[in-house]
């Protein structure tokens, strides 16, 4: 099946997926059926819509998942969506431990995404409690590397809280600017301060 909204990265990562294959494979060909752009990011096949994440899949050792970024909007009429800790505001995932629960779902599945598109399309958002200020020399780093604050904002909300905590606890900018610059990377990876 060649679809235009494949992505050669993806295919790769399927291609080099040991465990889940089939489920990663079922999740994609249900997620592009939706008219969603398959892209890459963070290590993940990932799914946007005008350009804003509606879901990503991943793979843990229990179980892979469907992560939709903006999961705590949705109604979840059948009760099948998972908040990952109770520090993660926003996504909410599904999750799958074998083919033949995504295929049982299929319809389901395809109605949380349109319904997962449908709120992006009213600009909806999922309210953030935030509990810390953002140190100026990191903000400064966003405004240069948009891709950044993406990837940080991507983190779980502990692992944010490291990063902050860290920057801030230094007195001079000088220093929070190299903290900024010598984890910048790390933050990029996805991982937190000490992944």
């Amino acid at each position: 099946m060649t679809n235009s909204n494949m992505n050669p990265k993806v295919d790769e990562f399927l291609r080099k997926a040991d465990q889940w294959k089939e489920e990663f494979e079922k999740l994609r060909n249900i997620i592009l059926d939706c008219e969603l752009t398959e892209e890459y990011k963070w290590m993940k096949p990932c799914y946007t819509f005008d350009g804003k994440n509606i879901v990503l899949i991943h793979g843990f050792k229990e179980y892979c998942a469907l992560l939709f970024h903006k999961g705590a909007l949705l109604k979840d009429s059948q009760g099948i969506l998972i908040q990952q800790t109770e520090n993660v505001q926003a996504a909410r995932q599904i999750r799958f431990t074998n083919v033949q629960e995504i295929n049982d779902l299929e319809p389901i599945l395809k109605d949380y995404i349109r319904e997962a598109i449908e709120i992006e399309k009213a600009g909806l958002e999922v309210e953030k409690k935030t509990e810390f200020e953002l140190p100026e020399e990191l903000q400064s780093k966003f405004n240069e590397m948009p891709e950044l604050k993406t990837a940080f904002e991507g983190l779980t909300p502990g692992r944010q809280r490291a990063y902050f905590l860290y920057f801030s606890k230094a007195k001079k900018s000088k220093t929070r600017v190299s903290r900024i610059e010598k984890y910048t990377q790390q933050i990029l990876n996805g991982k937190g301060l000490n992944d």
